[in-house]
């Protein structure tokens, strides 16, 4: 099982850990296109902060992840499901998890990334500001620049088992599973059940509780119908829109009654 997932809009500062090993982070073959970002993302703002704000798209309140941004290379550096936070991370709670899920979690969790492309939970990363709705003066939009990348290497490291994809659409821009992939690849809606509508808030932190849920019980479903069985096992009230044709997605809306 692969599980896709956003990072978060806010992050936990960098702490005192050794700086960024570009080298050492998870899917090499994005090495190029990570290089080509960071080195503009950290130029743009070491040279202009003003504009570095306005292509960030940050407020005055923000100012100060500039500044983040300009201390990339020499920051400190934490696993990336340390450093990523909110609703969907708090409800995820991998710290939390016992050691056996951990483990499952470090093989199947891929958090998308305008600065990264994609990096495992594991891999070493300094806190930074740079969503993939950006578009760089040089670079252009960064779902167009990380496509080409992720669509070498993105089929390999789905393997043979389900996608599980949970991201956000401007992260799943960045890569859409197509084939053979597409054909064991669920999306997951969570509708609030009385008014069938989704809540940012709510949708975030039950997708969180769900990858817990299968980390937890060690589920390891091999397609979207194994998936929706072990969600209803869970306790989930699950709808399904099967493809209606081969090479398609599935989805799935997850139906919760009470918001929080």
């Amino acid at each position: 099982m692969l599980v896709l997932l956003p990072p978060s809009e806010g992050k936990a500062s960098s702490g005192r850990g050794a700086p960024l090993k570009p080298e050492s982070l998870s899917l090499p073959g994005l090495a190029d296109a990570r290089a080509a970002v960071l080195d503009e993302l950290v130029e743009l703002c070491v040279a202009d902060e003003e504009k570095a704000c306005e292509v960030l798209g940050l407020s005055e309140g923000l100012r100060g992840e500039v500044a983040k941004n300009t201390e990339l290379r020499t920051a400190g550096a934490r696993p990336a499901g340390e450093i990523y936070t909110g609703v969907l991370y708090d409800a995820l709670g991998l710290s939390s998890l016992d050691a056996a899920a951990k483990r499952r979690a470090a093989r199947s969790l891929l958090v998308f990334s305008g600065l990264w492309g994609a990096v495992r939970v594991t891999d070493r990363i300094p806190s930074y500001r740079c969503s993939m709705g950006v578009r760089l003066p040089g670079l252009g939009a960064l779902g167009g620049h990380w496509r080409t990348a992720m669509a070498s290497v993105l089929p390999e490291v789905a393997g043979g088992g389900l996608v599980l994809d949970l991201r956000s659409s401007a992260y799943a821009a960045a890569w859409k599973p197509k084939g053979e992939i597409a054909g064991r690849t669920a999306g997951v809606r969570v509708l609030h059940a009385p008014t069938r509508k989704v809540v940012s808030h709510f949708n975030k932190a039950t997708k969180g509780r769900i990858v817990r849920a299968l980390l937890s019980a060690g589920v390891a479903p091999k397609g979207p119908a194994e998936l929706v069985e072990a969600l209803r096992d869970l306790g989930y009230v699950v709808e399904v829109e099967a493809p209606a044709r081969a090479g398609r997605a599935w989805s799935l809306d997850v139906l919760v009654d009470e918001i929080h």
